[in-house]
Order: structure tokens, then sequence, then C-alpha cells
């Protein structure tokens, strides 16, 4: 069977984040979705995208094809029904579709939106967990990590932890990837595990309170503190005040400020002593900007604090409104908030925001990246040049 993770009609409300990525890139937990599909499934798999997004991430199909709705995680009972289909066969949740097993013909008239014969519909009536909005990821994110801490530590060793840090709860929830190194911190598992991947760094005077999921080459900064449920995905640099945030991948938050009930895309760089509320004055229900009805909606959420697109950043001491949406490759700086909703490729800040030049944008996103040493190809150009596009409409209505 050829596995393939599609994007579904969701996908518009988890913008910003789904500019620049399919659903199932999003990480939630330890893992991207994709990553947690393949593990279970011990198999790569591929995409049903936007077309602007297939290049950088191809499809791939055969004769023998199962779709999985790229928003869902997975679960037993769920990897076990997709698995169990087959062929002509699909697994629905009233009008949505969960999974189906198709011919290639059958895939292509899907594709097109053309009518499938002989198709035959069964109601999976079990509970799972999916993506509906960008803050589902932090929410689900407590169980996530330890969802994916289960399926990546089970039956390994975990490498040595030194006795330099204080551990309270459980020492064999804490597990250390090759190379990953942590000294003089204080680790609590009473509420989580604390997975440390390869090659990344705990410097000395953390103190961490589980849920966390450090991917590889992160680093949590000197004298942190970090409440979890809370994720650093690859080569991400956090410091300061941190609290059930996920930062996708390739971000910074190196120094001193507050971020809670945050989710943070890649290459993103938020500047010292930023702050982000994540709790209004009066305590209510917090709204958050909505790309499908171009509105505020409830979230159901009291605490919810800023969502950022890819490539974004903001200057020193940038304080953020709760339940902030910042889009794609915004540059903001300076004094007072700066609007709850920010479009995507925008430069400036309370006191005004013009277009950020994409020539400014593409120069700012290549320095960073070679940073990293990761260069802006042509394919990341292309795709970053479609969501400039694609977003224009949003900018001249926000100055």
């Amino acid at each position: 069977m050829n596995f393939i993770l599609f994007d579904a009609e969701i996908r518009d409300h988890l913008l910003p984040l789904t500019y620049t990525r399919p659903c199932a890139e999003l990480r939630v937990g330890i893992m991207t979705i994709r990553e947690k599909w393949e593990h279970v499934l011990d198999t790569k798999v591929s995409h049903i995208t936007q077309d602007y997004l297939s290049r950088k991430y191809p499809l791939t199909v055969t004769d023998d094809n199962v779709i999985i709705n790229g928003t869902l995680l997975p679960d037993p009972m769920l990897e076990r029904q997709i698995c169990d289909l087959s062929l002509n066969e699909a697994l629905l949740d009233g009008d949505k579709l969960i999974a189906a097993r198709l011919t290639g013909e059958q895939f292509h008239k899907l594709v097109n939106e053309e009518d499938i014969d002989q198709l035959q519909g069964y109601s999976y009536e079990e509970a799972y967990v999916g993506l509906e909005r960008p803050y589902d990821i932090f929410t689900h994110n407590g169980k996530a990590i330890e969802a994916d801490y289960e399926r990546l530590t089970k039956g390994r060793t975990s490498e040595p932890l030194s006795d330099t840090n204080t551990i309270i709860g459980d020492r064999e929830l804490v597990f250390l990837e090759p190379g990953a190194r942590v000294e003089c911190a204080i680790l609590n598992t009473q509420n989580g595990p604390i997975y440390v991947g390869r090659d990344a760094e705990i410097m000395e005077g953390c103190i961490v309170r589980g849920p966390l999921a450090m991917c590889e080459h992160s680093v949590l900064k000197l004298g942190a503190k970090v409440y979890g449920p809370t994720t650093l995905g690859p080569y991400c640099k956090v410091g300061g005040e941190v609290n059930n945030c996920v930062f996708q991948a390739y971000s910074n938050k190196g120094h001193d400020g507050f971020m809670g009930n945050s989710v943070i895309g890649e290459w993103c760089n938020i500047g010292a002593d930023s702050n982000t509320s994540n709790l209004k004055n009066n305590y209510a229900e917090v709204k958050l900007w909505d790309y499908v009805n171009r509105r505020f909606m409830p979230t159901g959420l009291q605490f919810c604090g800023l969502i950022m697109g890819d490539h974004s950043k903001c200057g020193i001491n940038t304080m953020f409104n709760t339940g902030t949406v910042v889009g794609v490759s915004c540059n903001i700086y300076g004094s007072g908030f700066p609007r709850n909703y920010v479009p995507s490729f925008m430069w400036g800040g309370a006191a005004g925001t013009k277009e950020y030049r994409l020539d400014k944008a593409m120069e700012t996103a290549g320095i960073m990246m070679q940073r990293r040493s990761v260069a802006l190809d042509d394919v990341e150009r292309d795709l970053l040049t479609s969501v400039f596009e694609l977003t224009q409409a949003h900018r001249p209505t926000v100055r």
C-alpha cells in the first residue's frame, strides 16, 4: 500500500501556518503529523496539497493508495481501521473523509473532483484527535508529547543524565538521545516526560516542568523557565519564560520575556524582552483571526497568545496582545501593541505598517537560513513568492 496524507478543507482554518506547508507537516508533540504516521506505518508517505507547495512536497501515486486526512494524529484504533481497509473502501466521520483505499484510477478521479464509482463508505465512531484551528497545536501538545515519547523511547535506553541535575519525579521519564547535553538543571517529570533530542542542550540554571519535547539541535538558554507542555522543534533556541508553546523549527526566542499558549512557525525570531499576553485583563474568552471567515472568531479558550507564520520577526521589547495572529514574512517593531491581526508580508508596528517588499523579505530569509547552513533555494523562493501573491489582497486593508 502507498500512503498519502491529504489536506482537507480545514486547511484554510490553519492559516497562516499552512501557507508554507501541508497540514501534516505541522509539529505537535515531538514529531510532525507526517513523522508520526511514517513511524507507526513504518513507511514513507507523501502529500496531496496546494499546487504551489507540491514542488517542495511531491506526491507519489501507485495502483494501491491509502489516503489519510493529514490533520489527524494517529492512535492504535485509527491505525488498525485504516490498515484494514480494502480497495474501494472509505472511512468516514459523517461527511468528513478520514481515509480511503483507492486504485490509481480512482485516485485521479478524486483529485480531479470526479465521482468515484463503487466506493463503499464505513462510519468511524471512535474518538480521535485532529487539528482544526492553529491553537489546537498547543492544546493537544501535552497528550501528543506523551504519545510520541512512548513511540520513540519504547525498548530503548536513555543516554546517561549528569548528576549535576536535580530530578523531581520519575527519573525514568527523562530521555536523552545521543549527543544531548543537560547540566545543572531542575527537571520535574511529575506532570509529564522530558525528551531531549539528538545534540540538543539544556543549559545551566534551567527550570523545566514537563511535558517537554526538545528536537534535534534545539537549545534551552541559560536560566530558562519552561512550563509544559512545550515543544522546541529542530534547531530552535529558546530562553526566558515559556508556557505551553510549540516552536515548529529553526526559530529563536533567545532572551528574556514571556511567551504563553503560542505557536511559532519556522525561521522566526523573537526580539529580546518581547512579551506575549495569553490572558485578557477581564479574563474573557479569546477571539482569534480566522482566515476563512475574515474576522475574529471565538476560540473557547481563556488562554491564547501568539500564532506566528514562517519567516516573521519582531524587534526588542515587542508587546503582543492576547490572541494575536501574525502572517508569513512580517517584520514587526516599535513601541505599543501591534494589531491583533497582521497580514503576511507587512513591515512596521503599532505606529503603522506597510507592505514588506518581497526582495527585502527574501534577503532577510536568506541571511537567517545561511546562519544555520540552509540555502534559500529556488524551491523555497518560488514558495514564498506564491505566498506573497496569494496574500496581496489582504494587505491594503491594514495600515
